[in-house]
């Protein structure tokens, strides 16, 4: 997961232009929002990224966490929410701090593809100690080994056309394909699970989980699945 923190701790150009990325993050501040079961749940947002409509979710929750691995995105998280008494950044090491069966709700969104997955078993296993009994962890975003990239391009095509920003997402596209992204995608390259796959690695960390009925985000080639502490 080294490879990908790095790439998205730099000046990376994976949004096509600032409308593509706020309206990204307030689809998926959406999403998660309505996960949330009650005005006063503590949630974690796992590998959270920039989390640019973290307020919006906050707002729907009692405490927000957001653990962000790439120091650099997590510098500018501190910043950006120091005022908020219900945001709370950390690290993912500082998760191994806290209490245990402190959570409601720990969302791991469009994380999994990055990580390989003796590191998807160490969070899993993370994430569980910290969910209450009744907890849940929703996992986003899962690429599935039959869908390629033509699929991934369609889907932002689609998103691109629905909110007026169909030409900035042609060049960033063409952007993306000689980019480092690219690169770091052939080299690296991305983990793929099938519902079975996902599942059953899911139970083996202790977990019991279902398939969502729609994917968090724009994209419905992917899946989410909902799991709580077997």
């Amino acid at each position: 997961m080294d490879d990908w923190i790095d790439y998205y701790d730099s000046t990376h150009t994976i949004y096509a232009s600032k409308l593509h990325r706020d309206l990204h993050f307030q689809l998926i501040a959406k999403d998660i929002i309505g996960y949330i079961s009650t005005p006063d749940a503590v949630v974690l947002d796992y590998a959270c990224g920039e989390a640019l409509s973290a307020a919006r979710v906050a707002e729907a929750c009692g405490k927000l966490i957001l653990a962000e691995p790439a120091p650099g995105v997590r510098g500018r998280l501190i910043a950006r929410f120091a005022p908020s008494t219900r945001i709370r950044v950390r690290s993912l090491q500082d998760l191994r701090e806290m209490e245990e069966g402190s959570v409601d709700l720990a969302i791991m969104n469009s994380v999994a593809q990055y990580m390989t997955p003796d590191e998807l078993d160490a969070a899993f296993a993370t994430i569980r100690g910290l969910l209450k009994p009744d907890g849940r962890l929703v996992l986003g975003d899962i690429l599935r080994p039959e869908v390629g990239m033509l699929r991934d391009v369609l889907a932002l095509l689609r998103f691109a056309a629905a909110h007026r920003f169909l030409k900035d997402a042609i060049i960033g596209l063409v952007s993306t394909a000689l980019s480092d992204y690219r690169q770091l995608r052939s080299r690296v390259g991305l983990q793929r699970y099938s519902e079975a796959e996902i599942t059953a690695k899911l139970a083996t960390g202790g977990f019991s989980a279902s398939r969502a009925r729609v994917n968090i985000g724009h994209n419905p080639w992917r899946m989410t699945f909902v799991a709580r502490r077997a």
